[in-house]
């Protein structure tokens, strides 16, 4: 769990716009340092590379613990490990992302099924609403639903990271109710 930690806590969008060197999105829009909030301020490529990075941080960890042969709540701890780190980085005064692109790529690893699904209906849904945050919420409210069908050993360990992505976007819903939540 904690090189899970470890591994979470690399942000890509920090990375991603040091090389190419524009703002640091956490001091613009949304403040967020995640997939969205770069695409909204720097456009799709630097957006497509934070995707990339923040969905793959967590893997080499999570195939080790596989390779393990951790049970499915093991394997859950490990991949709760990288979603902590993204979401309460301690060396960034424990201010994350959202969640959802690492929770993605965790997914990935331990129910692919789940995560290509929820990535479908987001991108579905993105596409569909332009808000990212309402196509991130009911892509992970269904995460635990596509569990039950299609991974039903990790459906405790799915609910669990969908309580953390619904907590991380608690200010989302407010920015929602108050219809003043930025577009994609």
């Amino acid at each position: 769990m904690a090189l899970g930690y470890l591994s979470g806590s690399w942000l890509g969008a920090l990375t991603v716009c040091r090389l190419v060197g524009v703002r640091d999105p956490r001091l613009a829009g949304s403040g967020n340092p995640g997939f969205s909030n770069v695409l909204r301020l720097h456009g799709r490529r630097l957006a497509l590379a934070t995707l990339l990075v923040d969905a793959t941080k967590g893997m080499p960890v999570l195939w080790w613990a596989r390779a393990l042969e951790l049970p499915p709540w093991g394997l859950g701890l490990v991949g709760l490990g990288v979603l902590l780190g993204h979401s309460y980085p301690a060396w960034h005064r424990f201010r994350g992302g959202k969640g959802v692109a690492s929770a993605f790529g965790v997914m990935l690893v331990l129910t692919p099924g789940v995560a290509l699904m929820c990535a479908g209906l987001w991108a579905l849904l993105a596409w569909r609403v332009r808000t990212a945050a309402i196509a991130s919420l009911v892509s992970a409210a269904v995460a635990p639903l596509a569990s039950i069908w299609l991974a039903p050993d990790f459906v405790g360990v799915v609910i669990v990271f969908t309580l953390l992505v619904l907590t991380r976007h608690v200010l989302n819903l407010r920015r929602l109710g108050r219809g003043d939540e930025p577009p994609l």
